[in-house]
């Protein structure tokens, strides 16, 4: 019996090391069939490695009290100290808040809007017309947040387009200096945020449409349907996989508010609101040359934006049985 059981692991065994061989060689006969398109790829996986791998290597300063002219080898360890000061700051959890909050924002308005546009731009049948829409959405996302945030800042004075307006029409009684209300610094960020990117945050979810096959838009006529019900039908059940996909990577950014938006749109009277936790980074790390404590705070935006991206995924595997990876 102890005979038969130890051929049976043998034979395992040598089956094991035979299927791993034939997969290597199966990945090197594939690797060889595409080295163009390997060759293609090489540089920007170089390139890769070399500004988004190797620099992690500099997380070793969060442990550490770092000292500029002594380097990083050099620099005297002080384990979770970073941390500890970090946990046991209320500004970090104010920054926290407004974050999440602006993010948030950010996130359903943005997918909302661009999926809206988005609609809207295929279901117009004038080519010109459609492409004078298309190119006007996308411009924004071509200025500057330097010039952009001139441009809010403008719209949004008491003497700017919506105070003159708001006047005109008697909604308002006095001006309004809406970036200097502290509970409207949220909600700003949110619509500059959108009037700048929703034209180009809308091109993925048309490339989606064009692949809708159109026979379903003409069934969907013959039995009566109008527009607003295929749309509802057709249009968007099409797409739904993309938008699954696009939310479970964009939860990666739940941390990232937009540094120089909310730096260029910020001021002493909104900053309850508006310090958000890359701007924490800034105003408490590195001016201060706090570079440990400023690179403990990048770690922990690091790490909860990797568990946000893998629990989107996990649950959108679960409920729909589709994910990113």
């Amino acid at each position: 019996m102890t005979v038969i059981n130890a051929s049976a692991e043998t034979l395992s065994r040598e089956k094991m090391i035979k299927d791993r061989k034939d997969r290597r060689k199966k990945f090197f006969k594939k690797l060889s069939q595409q080295k163009e398109l390997v060759l293609i790829v090489l540089p920007f996986l170089i390139l890769l490695l070399i500004f988004s791998y190797v620099p992690l290597w500099g997380w070793i300063i969060a442990f550490k009290n770092f000292n500029p002219a002594l380097g990083i080898s050099n620099s005297p360890w002080v384990g979770l100290e970073n941390f500890k000061m970090l946990f046991e700051d209320p500004t970090f959890y104010q920054s926290i808040r407004n974050t999440l909050g602006i993010s948030i924002l950010k996130y359903f308005l943005g997918f909302f809007s661009s999926i809206t546009l988005a609609v809207l731009i295929n279901e117009v049948r004038n080519m010109k017309f459609k492409k004078t829409v298309q190119t006007i959405s996308y411009l924004p996302h071509f200025v500057s947040w330097v010039v952009a945030a001139s441009i809010v800042l403008d719209v949004l004075s008491p003497d700017g387009v919506i105070n003159q307006l708001l006047l005109k029409f008697h909604i308002i009684k006095q001006s309004i200096n809406f970036i200097g209300v502290p509970h409207l610094f949220w909600p700003l960020m949110a619509l500059s945020d959108m009037w700048k990117e929703v034209g180009w945050n809308s091109i993925i979810y048309l490339a989606a449409m064009t692949a809708i096959d159109n026979e379903l838009y003409e069934a969907a006529s013959i039995d009566g349907a109008g527009r607003i019900r295929r749309i509802f039908s057709i249009t968007l059940p099409s797409i739904v996989p993309t938008i699954k996909i696009l939310l479970i990577l964009n939860a990666g950014w739940i941390l990232n508010a937009g540094f120089e938006q909310v730096f260029l749109l910020s001021n002493p009277m909104v900053i309850d609101y508006s310090q958000t936790l890359e701007l924490y980074v800034y105003n408490y790390g590195i001016p201060m040359g706090r570079f440990s404590f400023a690179t403990a705070a990048g770690i922990f935006n690091s790490v909860v934006s990797l568990a946000m991206v893998t629990l989107a995924n996990r649950i959108s595997k679960a409920l729909s049985g589709e994910s990113a990876f």
